[in-house]
């Protein structure tokens, strides 16, 4: 499948080489190469793969399969260890023997050993043997010891083999496009990716292959263009026409980034390289580097400063000896000389974040040194007003709510639905978040409303489709300004599946919808069925059974708070705050500015700012590839425990069907990406929520101890194995960029040893000792309501957060009081309100917030949860709970 094609090809070239070398040193048994199919089948798989990579190619496989039909095993095995040893190290250690290489491929050796950067570019058009060793041998002629980089070409002939290679070889940076190429492939492709090949097509404009043969030459063009940039935007794409390219350049600007003619293959080459240094450049760490070399004279207020209160001391030298001086030598207080102010950017920090944007697909990016905490904050502020109305998931991070708090808005608090046999909660349906907008409206208090905020996605990886969320709210409040919590989400920016479910991606996307005639057309249709004649609108359960459309002239305000050092790299509190919003300059640009002056430190760290502007530079270049990788060994991860007798016997991993109730999942696969890329795309276009693969959550009821016993004393202590997250009976593991086929086995070998254990413990258990008696977890409690005096009105639910926390900031309006009393006072019928949040960390969503009343659910809850870190709760003082 193409999310794995990098593992099945490394895979294939290594077993190859195996198996080549037991003919070689093998028995003469082993010597059969007839007896060997596995041989031949893989072959036949790299000889189809070959054609979408560059380098080897499948001239170079079929070389291969003659020297084994011809039993020169020792040279098929050096030709093989030749690629094995690029796929390893990026580049030949090992000189190979002069009977293993043709002349030709000399130069290919001495680029196995060129050390700069190297990528592909696609070249889709139909051509002959001779004709692809001419544009290989051209190209090599054209490279300049002087160049930063070096390039490959992979040329394929059709349509459908130009999506296959960008699905498939995440080296790929550019495409050139000739208007030669035929629409259908010739190669033997897997059920899967033909699948994947035909949804990017319908993605585009719900064309398929077929279609696309039967279109004039540069509709057909235009085609695959809208294809390759709706697959894969980060690529840029070339044309390379024959003739009339000057009236082809005015009708292709927004597909292309140039038009060349064919024999222009300099100003190509140069484009190539142009363009890839401008994703290279990190404006604001090449500043950083600059600054270090330079030598100045310290004389402003940071001691640490080029290593001045260090390198010098008798007591804390160890300093620069762990962090390196490089460390002390970028650290400043200047914003002069090319560093820029984070405050005020206008040079290397402005261009940074404005590389960012591109990146991400946003119109506006700031960076945010201090964590997406502030970075919530910061939206807030800029966004809402005392007593706006901010619809929120209850259970989204704490830092939702104390925002709320400090800028007098109303919480309007979603449920989310609870997952009660696993402790932990799921995401908002839409058809709630449909009926509290509705209510509002009902009760005649809709303009009330300012902002919904939601996580995408949730710690536990349940994503919502913001494109129809925001669709349909929309469609009921025009004007509403979404601001969407991607914490934990700033990786699926770049893959074909999962970026369709960003808000910057879907704010793109309903941006071009509404531009378009049916678009409006179906606005105006439904119109007719949601109004009546005088333009009352009609009863919710209308409302509610249709899938909304919004006016053509809805506003898109939309905001996307990102930890980017969570899932990309980054240093620990880089952040960053995406802006995709249609009214910035008219509204919201100066309140941004000053939530942003309000929030944001004045002495930011320049290693953080450093290392974001570094972090956008490898997702640009390798991005695809390192989320690519990390989804397909989170799915390793589940089928080796669901494969594995001990495992599963110990273990279960959740999935779509425990963590999303079946009315929200269309598809209905349990865990998509394990049937293929094309079945999770299915389910990532339709499926209301989905689950994030790149997260496993494994149900551990049958180890017989808690989750954070088996995190902290099983998991960490015994095996140094770290995770984030556990509920009362789940584990989760989460894959990352930076996670590697060795930590995988690792993490399975760990697994496997304490299944052992746990099971040895079992058997060594006295039968006739009765078993512990497990306490039952209680069904996680939905906000209660605000207290009466802090309630807007009686039948909605939003209230006064701010002033209950104000009051009790005065010490003669709050008490302590014991779990017991509480549970006392509230079986007499007393309403005991929370002075303050009480958060259990993780997953740090509030249980209590100032204002609300305290219920027997609640406190049931709070007696069994297992959490050892709860703010806001002192265990010898109890409950900060307001004096009546």
């Amino acid at each position: 499948m193409p999310s794995s094609t990098w593992r099945l090809r490394s895979d294939a070239w290594e077993y190859l080489r195996f198996a080549v070398k037991r003919l070689v040193h093998g028995s003469e048994e082993d010597g059969e190469l007839s007896a060997d199919h596995e041989i031949w089948h893989g072959l036949r798989a790299l000889e189809t793969i070959e054609m979408y990579w560059a380098g080897f190619g499948q001239r170079y496989v079929a070389g291969v399969a003659d020297l084994l039909r011809r039993g020169e095993f020792e040279t098929a095995l050096d030709r093989i260890g030749r690629v094995v040893g690029r796929l390893r190290t990026s580049q030949l250690t090992d000189e190979p023997s002069d009977g293993a290489v043709e002349e030709g491929e000399r130069g290919e050796l001495e680029e196995d050993r060129d050390p700069r950067p190297r990528f592909e570019v696609l070249i889709v058009d139909e051509t002959t043997a001779a004709d692809r060793d001419a544009i290989r041998a051209e190209a090599r002629r054209l490279r300049n010891p002087a160049d930063d980089f070096i390039y490959d070409y992979v040329i394929v002939p059709s349509a459908d083999d130009a999506v296959a290679a960008v699905l498939t070889n995440p080296n790929i940076l550019a495409v050139v496009v000739r208007p030669g190429f035929i629409a259908r492939t010739k190669q033997p492709l897997s059920r899967d990716l033909l699948e994947a090949i035909a949804l990017a097509h319908g993605e585009a404009g719900s064309r398929s292959s077929a279609a696309i043969s039967a279109l004039p030459s540069v509709r057909r063009v235009l085609a695959l263009a809208d294809t390759l940039n709706s697959v894969r935007p980060e690529i840029d794409l070339y044309l390379m026409a024959g003739a009339h390219i000057e009236d082809l350049a005015g009708a292709l600007t927004k597909r292309f980034r140039r038009v060349f003619r064919r024999e222009d293959h300099l100003e190509l080459h140069l484009s190539l390289l142009r363009r890839i240094s401008h994703l290279y450049d990190t404006p604001f760490f090449g500043a950083i580097q600059e600054h270090a070399r330079r030598p100045v004279g310290v004389f402003h207020a940071l001691p640490v400063a080029r290593g001045g209160s260090v390198v010098g001391s008798k007591w804390i030298g160890d300093l620069a000896e762990f962090y390196g001086l490089n460390l002390l030598l970028a650290e400043t207080s200047a914003t002069s000389g090319g560093l820029d102010s984070l405050l005020a950017p206008v040079r290397t920090l402005k261009k940074a974040q404005d590389l960012a944007a591109r990146a991400f697909g946003a119109k506006h990016t700031f960076f945010v040194t201090n964590g997406t905490s502030t970075a919530n904050k910061i939206v807030h502020q800029a966004l809402v007003s005392p007593n706006d109305v901010v619809m929120v998931d209850r259970n989204c991070h704490k830092s939702h709510h104390h925002a709320i708090m400090l800028t007098g808005a109303r919480p309007a608090y979603l449920e989310a639905y609870p997952l009660n046999d696993f402790a932990f909660y799921g995401a908002v349906p839409l058809s709630r978040i449909k009926q509290l907008l509705l209510d509002y409206r009902a009760a005649g208090r809709l303009d009330e409303v300012r902002m919904i905020t939601l996580t995408n996605c949730t710690f536990d990886g349940i994503v919502y489709d913001p494109e129809r969320v925001m669709a349909e709210c929309l469609a009921i409040k025009p004007d509403l300004v979404f601001l969407w919590d991607e914490a934990w989400f700033a990786f699926a920016a770049f893959h074909p599946v999962t970026r369709r479910r960003t808000a910057m991606a879907a704010a793109k996307r309903l941006e071009e919808r509404f531009r378009t005639a049916e678009h409006e057309a179906a606005y105006e249709e439904q119109r007719q069925r949601l109004f009546d004649e005088d333009g009352t609108p009609k009863a919710d359960e209308a409302w509610l059974s249709e899938r909304l459309i919004p006016s053509p002239r809805a506003r898109l305000r939309v905001y996307a708070t990102q930890s980017t050092h969570k899932t990309l790299t980054s240093l620990r509190q880089g952040s960053m705050i995406h802006v995709y919003d249609q009214d910035w300059v008219r509204e919201a640009e100066e309140p941004f500015q000053e939530a942003y002056m309000t929030h944001t430190t004045t002495s930011p760290n320049y290693q953080i700012l450093s290392s974001l502007d570094l972090g956008r530079r490898q997702v640009e270049l390798e991005g695809y590839e390192l989320v690519q990788r990390q989804l397909d060994l989170a799915t390793s991860l589940s089928q080796a425990i669901a494969r594995h007798p001990l495992l599963r016997r110990t273990f279960r991993v959740l999935t779509a069907h425990d963590l999303i109730p079946a009315e929200l999942r269309e598809v209905g696969r349990p865990m998509p990406l394990r049937d293929g890329l094309a079945t999770m795309w299915r389910a990532w276009t339709h499926d209301e929520l989905v689950i994030d693969p790149s997260r496993i959550t494994i149900e551990i009821s049958r180890t017989g101890v808690d989750g954070d016993t088996f995190k902290h004393d099983h998991l960490m202590d015994r095996y140094g194995v770290q995770v984030n997250k556990t509920s009362r009976n789940t584990v989760l593991f989460m894959t990352n960029i930076g996670t590697s086929r060795s930590a995988i086995a690792y993490l399975i070998e760990v697994l496997v040893k304490l299944a052992e254990r746990f099971e040895e413990i079992q058997e060594q258990r006295d039968a006739a000792l009765p078993q512990p008696v497990e306490v039952p977890m209680p069904p996680l409690p939905d906000f209660s309501a605000f207290a009466p005096e802090y309630a807007t009105d009686a039948v909605l639910p939003d209230g006064d957060l701010r002033a209950a926390f104000f009051r009790a900031q005065r010490r003669s309006g709050v008490e302590h009081v014991s779990p017991t009393e509480l549970r006392e006072r509230v079986d007499r019928g007393e309403q005991p309100v929370s002075a303050g949040f009480v958060t259990p960390y993780p997953p740090g969503f509030p249980v209590l917030v100032p204002g609300q009343v305290i219920t027997r659910e609640i406190l049931d809850f709070m007696a069994v949860l297992d959490t050892r870190e709860i703010h806001g709760y002192d265990a010898v003082k109890g409950y900060r709970v307001l004096r009546t």
